[in-house]
């Protein structure tokens, strides 16, 4: 498609709808112009992208954490879902093997998937870990191990993914570039789940990161997304439609703006402490142990692991229970016809994320660094919130959102208090502390303007 063929499309009635099930109303326009303004660069620099007449946009979303607060790492259950935020690029497929990826606010990454004699170039590099580079090349490289003839493309991205805000900005790119080398020369045969393991195969082996698969998996699916990582080699992933706003509720996410320097240690001793517990009980994880046998060797259990282990792992067992009550309290939500019923339901809803947060306060323990304990900005977060919600007799609920320690805090708020919500967090964390999500129902996806 020519670079004017695509802006014609895309400010048409239909690119309209199709921006506006994306994106909400509010902001359909505005992504409008983010999407023309892409367009217009490539059409500016055309000696860089080369070709502009076989123009394609593609799109990956960021993601929030539901309910499984810490329970993937055990082999868990989690609740998860892409939201309205995305990396977005228009694309040129090229006829060498070089990729050029642009994206506003960041270095040119160029990665040339050949060596210097013109044979493939496809072996992890740890000069480029850490980098978007790597993910280019490790995403390429599995695609051939697969059987797919890749070639490069240009790309000119934007992403609006909150960085540091736990809405997963990374796994976004990740998962667009995966799209990319797909919707090119896959020819769209790998499902939403394959892509986000391709995805995360790059993250662990190129990038550097051990990270799980929620992140990504939630990108490319869309939508709610109740994710089971009992078995790692057969994740199991289910779709579940879900928009709080349509029954009055704004999900939104705090940034308390509090640092993650030096946090290491706090994240490694949660998964780290909760398989020692497993371990006491000669298994690996958590998840192939149970709530009983933990407690039916207490004893022995605190004499070797202490008492926040065992803790920990009480929160594993219900927050694991309560992930897939969740999900499925969505699922009779989303099938549900009476509003009445929907209403009921989504307040069920709201109890069992307050439950979380609660678990993940008391047990969990991830709110502060026990190492700095003057500095609580989650907690206080939580604490003015729940005040907030009980002076008024609000139906509304709050928890920690993602690894914790610091960071964001996650929100259901009844529409008609938004604005006075959103003063009281603002005042204390500053202006636009708060940010208001939308469940976006597509996950990654080639934006077809037809």
């Amino acid at each position: 498609m020519t670079n004017k063929d695509l802006l014609k499309r895309l400010h048409s009635k239909e690119g309209t709808v199709l921006l506006e099930s994306m994106y909400g109303s509010e902001t359909a326009d505005m992504e409008r112009q983010r999407y023309t303004r892409l367009v217009e660069e490539i059409s500016e620099d055309a000696g860089l992208f080369k070709r502009v007449n076989n123009l394609r946009i593609f799109s990956a979303p960021g993601r929030t954490e539901l309910g499984g607060n810490h329970t993937d790492h055990n082999r868990g259950r989690v609740l998860a879902a892409s939201i309205q935020m995305d990396a977005v690029a228009v694309v040129v497929p090229r006829s060498d093997r070089q990729v050029f990826f642009r994206s506003v606010g960041f270095p040119d990454v160029r990665v040339n998937l050949d060596d210097n004699n013109g044979k493939s170039d496809l072996a992890p590099k740890p000069e480029e870990q850490g980098t978007t580079a790597s993910l280019v090349r490790g995403i390429a490289a599995e695609f051939v191990r697969q059987g797919v003839e890749v070639r490069g493309f240009s790309a000119n991205a934007s992403n609006t993914v909150l960085n540091g805000s736990g809405l997963s900005s990374s796994a976004a790119v990740e998962v667009l570039i995966a799209k990319i080398f797909d919707g090119l020369y896959g020819r769209d045969r790998f499902s939403a789940v394959e892509l986000a393991k391709i995805s995360q195969k790059a993250e662990n082996i190129y990038f550097g990161k051990p990270c799980g698969l929620m992140d990504q998996a939630a990108s490319a699916c869309g939508g709610a997304v109740a994710i089971d990582f009992a078995d790692p080699a057969v994740t199991l992933v289910r779709q579940i439609k879900f928009d709080p706003l349509s029954l009055g509720f704004a999900l939104c996410v705090i940034n308390t703006r509090g640092s993650h320097a030096d946090l290491t240690p706090d994240y490694a001793a949660i998964p780290k402490e909760m398989q020692a517990v497993a371990g006491c009980l000669g298994k690996s994880y958590l998840r192939e142990a149970s709530l009983s046998q933990v407690l039916s060797a207490v004893g022995e259990i605190r004499k070797t692991t202490g008492d926040r282990a065992l803790l920990r792992a009480i929160h594993f067992f219900n927050e694991d229970n309560r992930a897939e009550e969740m999900a499925a309290l969505l699922e009779e939500l989303a099938s549900s016809e009476s509003l009445e019923v929907k209403r009921e339901l989504m307040g069920r809803f709201l109890d069992m994320v307050n439950e979380s947060g609660d678990s993940s306060w008391k047990l969990l323990q991830n709110i502060y660094s026990s190492r700095e304990p003057s500095v609580q900005e989650i907690t206080l977060a939580l604490a003015v919130s729940n005040e907030f919600f009980r002076s008024r007799k609000l139906q509304a609920a709050c928890r920690v959102h993602g690894g914790g320690f610091a960071g964001t805090i996650q929100a259901y708020v009844p529409v008609e208090a938004l604005e006075d919500y959103r003063t009281q967090m603002e005042t204390i964390f500053g202006p636009g502390a708060l940010t208001m999500l939308r469940i976006r129902p597509v996950g990654a996806v080639e934006v077809m303007f037809s």
